[in-house]
């Protein structure tokens, strides 16, 4: 995600990226403050691009933006990652339906491409939480974001990708608090499998159980960092 913050951009939207990164990454806790002043030293940016892309944020459901108290990371809650898998079910399964239907030979060179990076990176990172490294879960993204690759409808692809990043916040922030870590290796060469054997009703099936997994595994992290326990 690193190469999305190229200087050349404009202030406005070299503030949103960095401030959008940053969440996503959990670098800011769910419901922290997020000053102006302060993020403006921090990216070296002036204060009203900074300004303009907490608004954008807010727009988009990463930040609360509080009537004459400023801004603050959105919650992360068990209500919210129920919701937010609801809405992958149907949108994910859709794109991932419309790409299959339309997959072509470059393609499927790209998925192979994709879940062979993403396996050589877990790897080496063994035993590692790999949903922390940076490099894996830029991989991981690039490799769901090829297999909805072919997804004739933009805006569908859009929402996909948005929805994959919040999913992503949930992912890192409940990775942080749990002992035991998901492998998810095998998950994602069954996917690959599937999806390339153009087996349309399993790739769907495997994906539901993908996403659905995630919700499990946040939920019960959330659950046990409300009641003040280790997650395991």
């Amino acid at each position: 995600m690193d190469t999305l913050l190229q200087a050349d951009l404009p202030l406005a939207e070299r503030a949103y990226r960095h401030i959008r990164l940053a969440i996503l990454r959990c670098e800011f806790a769910p419901e922290q403050r997020l000053r102006v002043e302060t993020l403006s030293k921090q990216f070296e940016i002036s204060s009203s691009p900074v300004r303009e892309a907490l608004s954008r944020l807010s727009e988009q459901g990463f930040v609360r933006s509080i009537d004459n108290k400023g801004f603050r990371v959105a919650p992360l809650t068990i209500a919210g990652i129920a919701d937010l898998t609801r809405v992958r079910l149907l949108i994910e399964c859709e794109a991932l339906r419309d790409s299959i239907s339309h997959g072509d030979d470059a393609w499927e060179a790209r998925i192979v491409s994709a879940a062979h990076s993403l396996a050589r990176i877990e790897q080496r990172l063994g035993d590692q939480a790999v949903i922390l490294d940076d490099e894996w879960s830029q991989r991981h993204r690039d490799f769901h974001q090829a297999t909805y690759a072919n997804c004739a409808s933009p805006l569908l692809d859009a929402m996909v990708m948005e929805l994959f990043d919040r999913a992503d916040r949930y992912r890192r922030y409940s990775a942080r608090h749990r002992q035991a870590q998901r492998r998810k290796h095998s998950e994602h060469q069954v996917l690959m499998k599937s999806i390339l054997e153009r087996n349309v009703d399993n790739s769907i099936a495997l994906l539901r159980e993908h996403i659905q997994a995630t919700e499990r595994n946040v939920t019960q992290a959330l659950q046990k960092m409300a009641a003040g326990k280790p997650a395991h």
